[in-house]
């Protein structure tokens, strides 16, 4: 499966736990963040004013090992 900016945030974390670094990488504390249950990937970048293109890059590379 590949990670895709629809996926919620929690989803992603949960199938994939490796992907925790790439988020803390990116200021992303989304573990504990109540909002990571219901954003998607996209919607919580934004947010941050992260580049999701660049972030689901990362993390499906992390995915990929």
């Amino acid at each position: 499966m590949i990670i895709t900016k629809d996926m919620s945030i929690i989803e992603i974390v949960q199938k994939y736990p490796q992907t925790v670094d790439v988020f803390r990488n990116y200021g992303l504390g989304c573990i504990g963040c109540a909002a990571a249950r219901f954003e998607n990937l996209a919607q919580g970048a934004a947010a941050h004013g992260i580049d999701a293109d660049a972030l689901v890059a990362d993390l499906n590379k992390a995915i990929q090992g």
